[in-house]
C-alpha cells in the first residue's frame, strides 16, 4: 500500500468541491474560499482530517448540478489556512490520491458528500516506462528552457530527469498549457505509460514553437545584431 492509500485509509466519504480545475496527486494548489457553504466546508475538514475531494466541474458546460457518479476527482489535503477578518480564507492545498464517486450522502451539510472510491495507476511495463518516462523529462526540459528565456529568467532549472516517473507525468500534466478537459481525461489514465505517451506527444508537437519563440525574443533583445539575419519570404 503506498502513502498515499495509507492516508486515506478508512475514509470513505469526502465533502466535494467541485470547480473548474484540475488537481494532481502530489501537486500543490492554492485556493481562495468565499462562498458561505465552503467555508462551513473547511471548518468541518479542519476539524477532522483535512481532506475534501475536488472534482472537476464546470457549471457553464454541463446541465447537471453536481459531477456525476462515476466522474474521477483527486483528494486535496489542506496543508496551510489563512482567514480573513469577513470570513473569507486562503488554503494550500496539495493532491493526495484519485477518487471515483460511487454515490452521494444525503444530509444536512450545505455542501455535497459523496462515497468514494481510491485508485492509483495499474502496474505497468517498466521499460516502456521508463523511457517514455525519459522522453517526457528531455521535451519539458527545452519547453521550460524556452519559456525561462522568453520570460528573462535567469535561475536555473531544476533537473527533473530523475523523477519517479508517475510523479513525473503528474507534475507535468498539472504544468502543460492545455485545455482543462484535457488534463481531466490524463487525471483519468490508470497507466503511467500511456500518460506519458499522450504528454510526449502534446510536448513534442509545441516544442518547436517554444524554442522559436525564445529566439526570436533573444534576438529583439539584441536589436537585431546577431550576426545573423531573418529571412522572411
Amino acid at each position: 500500500m503506498s502513502d498515499a492509500s495509507d492516508q486515506v485509509s478508512g475514509v470513505s466519504e469526502l465533502p466535494l468541491f467541485p470547480l473548474a480545475v484540475v488537481l494532481f496527486p502530489g501537486v500543490p494548489l492554492p485556493l481562495h474560499i468565499f462562498e458561505p457553504r465552503y467555508r462551513q466546508m473547511l471548518a468541518d475538514i479542519r476539524a477532522g482530517n483535512s481532506f475534501f475531494g475536488l472534482s472537476y466541474f464546470d457549471t457553464s458546460l454541463s446541465e447537471r448540478e453536481s459531477p456525476a457518479v462515476g466522474s474521477i476527482g483527486c483528494v486535496a489535503k489542506v496543508t496551510e489556512a489563512q482567514s480573513l477578518p469577513d470570513g473569507r480564507a486562503n488554503i494550500f492545498t496539495v493532491g493526495v490520491i484519485r477518487y471515483r464517486i460511487d454515490d452521494y450522502v444525503a444530509g444536512s451539510a450545505p455542501y455535497l458528500v459523496a462515497r468514494v472510491s481510491y485508485f492509483e495507476d495499474d502496474l505497468d511495463d517498466s521499460e516502456t516506462v521508463l523511457e517514455n518516462s525519459r522522453e517526457v523529462a528531455q521535451v519539458f526540459t527545452r519547453i521550460a528552457r524556452a519559456v525561462r528565456t522568453i520570460n528573462d529568467e535567469r535561475a536555473n532549472l531544476p533537473d527533473i530527469a530523475d523523477t519517479e516517473p508517475q510523479r513525473l507525468s503528474f507534475l507535468v500534466a498539472a504544468a502543460l498549457e492545455v485545455d482543462t478537459e484535457v488534463k481531466q481525461e490524463l487525471l483519468e489514465l490508470r497507466l503511467t505509460s500511456e500518460r506519458l505517451r499522450r504528454l510526449r506527444d502534446i510536448l513534442v508537437r509545441a516544442v518547436s514553437g517554444y524554442e522559436e519563440r525564445a529566439r526570436v525574443h533573444q534576438l529583439a533583445k539584441g536589436n537585431g545584431h546577431s550576426g545573423k539575419k531573418i529571412q522572411i519570404d
